[in-house]
């Protein structure tokens, strides 16, 4: 204890970034390499891609009023969080290489601080769509019985865990105090810190795979014992076997490497040599920021529909014509309505709902669809649209 006490008692602050990168060995080049090229380009274009879709995401939840369910809610919190792990990675990506040397430490601990803040909430956001999936389908429910309280009150405990852990390395568990413990892929990282942190989201990872174990092997039994009532039912079994591979798919090979990477520095010190690959495995943990959008949301087709109905307004507002809107439905009050713009001057269009199955009855031709004010203010801004209850 005494000896531990006098190790904490003789810290050193003075030391700045490049003398903590030194003494792990972890070199930072005077002038841009090619392999650094490479890496920074590939980060930004990556990071690029992952901010466009998961605003995508973000703003089609958003605008259809369909998807205000909780499973839609954890899904646009995930495509935010991921959204931030894209703009925190371009951060990392535009201070990185030469320009490590000009940071000071407080911005080397913000830049990795938001890299952890941003994939702990991108796991966490994994974690609670687990959760929310298991609980409705063992339960045989279309939508969770979650009230929004909670699910605000879950989304405000993804955020604080992730912040919490993002602070955590730069108040006190770092290796400032104890230079022994200097991480090789983080120099003023603790590698017991590492080794905590690729645990926690190891074990993370392994509850997943406990969820969606015990979902697959239930449905697999309810496919069974109806299989010769429908065979929509075993369409729906093959689509949710088909997502439950792709997400655990996507999450081990997108998050094995880093998690490796990290366990063995913080085991292994130097001799892991963790330095020569650490930068790839970073990039392909950022790239299931960019999977998570295509695998919970365009596998949706009503979602799919919504991002035509984005697209379509973009490409129209841009190109400053009147064009006819692909069909979507947007909170139409039947299954079988659908939700078609119909050109009623240069300047102005209405939507009408049109019953596929009963074009003959005039009376339930047109039937009033009900948007909200979220909707009209949408897709008045973005198309130009003026909206309005047929009478």
């Amino acid at each position: 204890m005494a000896m531990e006490s006098s190790m904490w008692n003789t810290c050193d602050y003075s030391h700045n970034v490049t003398f903590f990168y030194n003494l792990v060995g972890k070199k930072i080049n005077v002038v841009w390499t090619p392999r650094d090229l490479v890496v920074m380009g590939l980060g930004l274009t990556v990071s690029l891609i992952v901010v466009l879709a998961n605003l995508m995401v973000m703003v089609a939840i958003f605008m259809n009023r369909r998807f205000h369910f909780p499973i839609y809610y954890l899904l646009g919190n995930m495509a935010a969080s991921d959204l931030f792990a894209g703009i925190a990675y371009a951060n990392l990506m535009l201070n990185t290489g030469p320009w490590t040397s000009t940071l000071t430490k407080e911005k080397w601990y913000i830049r990795m601080a938001l890299i952890d803040i941003s994939l702990t909430a991108s796991v966490g956001n994994l974690l609670a769509v687990a959760v929310e999936r298991h609980q409705t389908i063992i339960t045989m429910q279309l939508h969770s019985t979650m009230s929004r309280r909670r699910v605000v009150l879950l989304i405000i405990c993804i955020w604080a865990v992730s912040i919490i852990m993002g602070l955590v390395p730069s108040t006190f568990w770092n290796c400032e105090c104890d230079l022994d413990d200097c991480s090789t892929v983080a120099p003023l990282y603790s590698r017991r810190f590492l080794i905590f942190w690729a645990v926690l989201n190891l074990l993370t990872f392994f509850i997943m795979v406990a969820m969606y174990t015990r979902i697959f092997i239930y449905v697999r039994y309810q496919s069974q014992y109806t299989s010769q009532h429908t065979s929509e039912n075993s369409q729906t079994v093959v689509n949710l076997m088909k997502t439950i591979s792709m997400v655990l798919g996507a999450f081990v090979i997108c998050w094995t490497p880093g998690l490796m990477t990290l366990l063995l520095d913080g085991l292994l010190g130097a001799a892991s040599h963790a330095n020569t690959y650490e930068k790839f495995c970073l990039v392909i943990a950022e790239c299931n920021s960019l999977v998570n959008p295509i695998i919970y949301s365009l596998r949706d087709d009503e979602m799919r529909r919504t991002f035509k109905l984005i697209l379509c307004c973009m490409c129209r507002r841009s190109a400053g014509q009147q064009r006819e809107l692909s069909p979507v439905e947007m909170d139409s009050p039947l299954p079988e309505e659908t939700l078609g713009c119909i050109q009623k001057s240069e300047e102005k269009a209405i939507c009408t709902s049109q019953d596929t199955n009963n074009k003959e009855d005039a009376s339930v031709s047109s039937i009033p669809v009900s948007f909200g004010v979220t909707e009209l203010l949408a897709l008045k801004w973005s198309c130009g649209v003026e909206g309005g209850d047929s009478s």
